[in-house]
């Protein structure tokens, strides 16, 4: 008999069957000689004196085997143990599987292994990361987070267990996912806001949540006011939002920024008119990082009686956000842009004063009538989870972005001239580095850094080979906006990650250089703005 706490590595011989559950203690059995390191990662578990029999504590494990499995050398395990009271279930690969095919995912909740062979070797790089077998560094963390272990943990009861609909009030099933959802909604994502928890609609995600902000404002006040304002640099779903607004007879101000980003308050000021219905502003851009005075641009549409919505997707969790003080009153939320599940998301919209909107959807009047259809409880309480998260670990996360970022930039400034950071150095959040680096084709250079994971801007709008619109709104030239990496800095990320990308960046871009005779005629002195180039 064994005992595994949490937080433990413990050598397990054999197949480990879970016998118990009580406390944060549970005990396994072993029946075979092959050792195995089990490893309790982030366990959350309930403190109680018993668990009921049929009971159900799930968390997630990793499970390696030292030495390899005969015939298998470094295997490597992982997945999610649910351990269950009163009864035994089998946690390791079955009896009679191959050993060379002893590698797989777990099956779930029932904690059932699928041994899997690994398929030849692919010839195509890009065939041999969907095999898994190449993963380059993530540094895309404005393209998505991976999910929290927490967050998982979290969400794992509700996906096979508690799999109730929390609108069903007649039976105990539809009480505890009701009560799962209305405790995210309340406890978590409201209170990482400073909002009222009637306020937060649940929905698919800030796509959606901008979607219905900008366009059910505007339509439900279209009788008196036809005036929508934005940026040149907000995300596509809202730019694209309000083409459709104009399609419909909407008038729409497109404000630029100015060469750091930012918006001009008096210019913001001077555009707002008396049928103007919506001011929409994003807290911090998905490109550049730039961070949008939100309490000025706030107190400004409060004075003029305007509403106030600002995407902040790239915000929440990340900086303190607190819509009473910034007189915010609409605002995006995004579930997978801080380490929680993809498809979820919420809208928060004030209730005094009251925002009246029109739904994009109708039928059961589900979410104050706003969004019908049945909330996702898994995803509704994985949404919860992450930002109870951030709330707890803000300070910490946002003082070690800081320095991994920093230690980014001077490694590559320091190693590599005519380089250029897009959008204001000081207000703006540091794990969104934007670089130019001149004479060097940002594609080309994503292509020689295979083996990190980075983009030339938005992951919504990367398939076009366009320079981003957004340094194009900030008067970047052609040729830097063309040459533009985005790095992305989060949670996850290690030193030697942060090195390692630096490193690999200053190699390729001083190769690519060698290589381009622009590069070449700047070093001979000649100023390349004065040649008239001509095309045949």
């Amino acid at each position: 008999m064994l005992k595994v706490t949490a937080g433990s590595d413990v050598a397990v011989s054999g197949r480990s069957v879970i016998t118990a559950a009580r406390g944060s203690a549970y005990e396994t059995k072993t029946s075979r000689s092959v050792a195995l390191l089990i490893r309790l990662r982030t366990v959350r578990l309930p403190v109680t004196a018993s668990a009921a029999p049929g009971a159900s504590l799930c968390f997630s494990v990793v499970l390696c085997v030292p030495g390899g499995l005969p015939g298998q050398t470094g295997s490597r395990f992982s997945g999610f143990l649910s351990v269950f009271s009163g009864s035994q279930r089998r946690c390791l690969p079955r009896a009679g599987a191959p050993r060379a095919a002893c590698s797989g995912r777990w099956s779930g909740f029932m904690c059932g292994w699928e041994p899997r062979r690994e398929p030849p070797h692919p010839a195509n790089p890009r065939d041999a990361v969907e095999a898994g077998e190449l993963r380059p560094l993530y540094m895309d963390f404005q393209a998505t987070t991976p999910m929290d272990p927490r967050v998982l943990d979290a969400m794992l009861p509700y996906q096979v267990n508690f799999y109730g609909n929390p609108h069903s009030r007649t039976h105990a099933y539809g009480w505890e996912s009701e009560g799962a959802m209305e405790r995210a909604r309340k406890q978590q994502v409201a209170d990482l806001i400073a909002a009222d928890p009637r306020e937060i609609i649940f929905t698919s995600g800030a796509t959606e949540s901008n979607n219905m902000a900008i366009k059910g404002v505007a339509r439900f006040y279209r009788a008196k006011k036809r005036h929508v304002i934005t940026t040149q640099t907000e995300h596509k779903c809202v730019l694209d939002s309000c083409r459709v607004l104009e399609a419909e007879g909407f008038d729409v101000t497109y404000l630029p920024v100015q060469k750091n980003g930012l918006v001009d308050l008096e210019l913001l000021e001077r555009s707002i008119r008396p049928d103007t219905s919506l001011v929409s502003v994003m807290a911090v851009n998905n490109e550049i990082g730039v961070k949008q005075p939100i309490k000025e641009i706030g107190r400004l549409c409060r004075s003029k009686g305007v509403f106030f919505h600002t995407d902040a997707a790239q915000a929440v969790g990340k900086i303190p956000l607190n819509v009473t003080a910034s007189n915010i009153d609409l605002m995006s939320i995004s579930g997978h842009k801080i380490y929680g599940p993809k498809g979820v998301g919420a809208l928060y919209v004030r209730r005094r004063p009251r925002v009246r909107l029109e739904p994009l959807q109708n039928g059961g009047g589900q979410e104050r009538g706003l969004r019908s259809g049945t909330v996702p409880t898994p995803l509704a309480v994985g949404l919860g989870a992450a930002c109870l998260i951030a709330q707890q670990e803000m300070q910490y996360d946002h003082h070690r972005v800081s320095m991994l970022a920093n230690r980014l930039v001077q490694k590559i400034m320091l190693e590599l001239p005519d380089v250029v950071m897009n959008g204001d150095p000081e207000q703006r959040y540091p794990g969104c580095v934007n670089l130019s680096f001149a004479y060097v084709e940002g594609e080309s250079l994503l292509m020689a850094l295979k083996d990190v994971a980075l983009s030339s801007g938005s992951a919504c709008t990367s398939a076009s080979l366009e320079p981003s619109y957004v340094l194009r709104a900030i008067g970047a030239d052609e040729d830097l906006a063309h040459s533009s990496i985005r790095f992305g800095i989060g949670r996850f990320t290690t030193e030697e990650e942060v090195d390692y990308t630096a490193e690999k960046c200053i190699q390729q871009v001083t190769r690519l250089r060698e290589m381009s005779p622009l590069w070449e005629m700047v070093q001979e002195g000649i100023n390349l703005k004065s040649i008239n180039w001509t095309q045949h």
